[in-house]
């Protein structure tokens, strides 16, 4: 087992890997940038080194004062939370040449189901159904649109490297096509550093559920089940529950033993996701796999009782999955709603600077994951959500009523939050009957404007 590991992150990550990491007995490293000086979270770690300035490409995604601070702390691994380098190649690659331990997939497997073409491929391969869609990248205009004829509109262009909704567009006709590729190439290069994009046909109102995978180093995989993560706004994820109330028992064997088949053909190891779009005819598409922990992580761990980064830290340590699968059952039902610092009025433009009061909600059911406290400024620099609040409760409705008792409960003076939607979003009838699809915080917010005012 690891006698150190340095957290390559911040956050609520950062704090989450923290906490796992005291209970087996391992000593962390936080690194930090200067704009997270006062994080509270650095107070848990062992040894803390600052990395740089705020701006990410001179702190958290700056692989050489990274592998320094690594290097001088003496660690035996790294742990790199989501986001920043998390499912970043040659990162791994640096690590592994540095005798450092990734923990998470190796380079080879990041880079086969990180690029989202390439896994489209490999999902083929396995036998996994996937949206119909290009024959690989689409490197110019006139490919683009013969494929998008052929297909027939809608089609989605998407980014090869992407995430996060970024080098994403929708074409419906001819010069909605043309003018999204070029964007979407743009984008594409602007935030992955690769222009390239491929296309699919677009799955009109689809379900958007993933399903958690784990495998470790002696060829075991499993399915931890799936987590349905339809309400989102510009493809961010919103809510996020677990198990999905759209899927049968027989449609959840099946997309649980599709995403082990692929995470299998590709040898995959450590934590991941399988993404899939489900059609209103039952219908299930592979879009894409996540090759590290997701901010969700958490609406899993509470419904299997699985400790997803213990596990992590034990399979990068060489040592077998802790499960079978027969070991894994859903117990009870949770939901999760990320707290942003978000103005909705504003079109959700982000909302930093100081939180004069915070005081989460607590009461049976409820786990808060989050690194805010009274008198925390929340740097502008970074991703904006401020923790993920849970409810897991014996059944769908109690947690939704426990989720909206835990939203009223919860205070934060000084940044405008996403709170006030939230509670709207899930006291919805379309949600609370579980007919929304990943078109719903858009059609909801087009016909209750008022849904994103009354700040309390």
């Amino acid at each position: 087992m690891f006698g150190r590991i340095l957290i390559a992150n911040r956050g609520e990550i950062a704090q989450r890997v923290i906490r796992t990491c005291r209970e087996l007995g391992i000593e962390t490293v936080a690194v930090y940038s200067e704009a997270d000086a006062d994080a509270l979270y650095l107070r848990q770690a062992d040894e803390t080194i600052c990395i740089g300035p705020a701006q990410s490409a001179k702190s958290y995604l700056n692989i050489p004062a990274i592998i320094s601070a690594a290097e001088v702390a003496d660690v035996d691994a790294i742990h790199p939370g989501y986001g920043f380098l998390s499912e970043n190649e040659h990162f791994a690659e640096v690590c592994n040449s540095c005798n450092i331990t990734f923990i998470g997939p190796d380079p080879e497997s990041v880079a086969a189901v990180g690029n989202k073409a390439r896994a489209r491929a490999m999902a083929v391969e396995a036998d996994v159904p996937v949206v119909p869609g290009s024959d690989g990248p689409v490197q110019d205009e006139r490919t683009a649109l013969e494929v998008a004829q052929r297909l027939g509109y809608p089609v989605m262009i998407k980014a090869s490297s992407g995430g996060g909704g970024r080098g994403m567009r929708i074409a419906r006709n001819d010069p909605s096509l043309v003018s999204g590729f070029h964007a979407a190439r743009a984008e594409a290069e602007a935030a992955f550093g690769d222009p390239t994009v491929y296309l699919e046909k677009f799955v009109e109102n689809p379900r958007h559920i993933e399903v958690q995978l784990l495998g470790d180093k002696h060829g075991n995989v499993i399915h931890l089940f799936e987590r349905d993560c339809s309400v989102q706004r510009r493809h961010q994820k919103l809510i996020e529950e677990a198990p999905s109330p759209s899927l049968t028992p027989e449609l959840r064997k099946r997309m649980g033993e599709a995403a082990v088949r692929l995470a299998k053909h590709a040898k995959y190891h450590n934590a991941g996701t399988c993404e899939f779009l489900l059609d209103r005819k039952g219908n299930f598409y592979f879009i894409e796999v996540n090759a590290r922990i997701q901010v969700e992580h958490t609406v899993t761990e509470m419904v299997t009782g699985v400790d997803l980064v213990r596990e992590q830290i034990l399979v990068a340590a060489g040592e077998k999955l802790s499960y079978r699968q027969e070991d894994i059952r859903i117990q009870g039902h949770c939901i999760e709603v990320r707290i942003n610092a978000e103005d909705p009025e504003k079109d959700f433009q982000p909302s930093p600077g100081l939180i004069q009061m915070y005081a989460p909600p607590g009461g049976p059911g409820i786990r808060v994951d989050s690194h805010a406290y009274s008198g925390y400024r929340i740097p502008p620099n970074y991703d904006s959500m401020i923790g993920k609040l849970l409810a897991h409760r014996s059944n769908r409705d109690a947690a939704i009523a426990t989720m909206l008792r835990a939203l009223d409960e919860y205070v934060i003076v000084g940044p405008k939050t996403t709170i006030p939607l939230l509670s709207k979003v899930l006291d919805h009838a379309e949600f609370r009957t579980s007919r929304h699809d990943t078109g719903f915080v858009e059609r909801f917010l087009s016909a209750h404007p008022s849904a994103k005012h009354k700040q309390p």
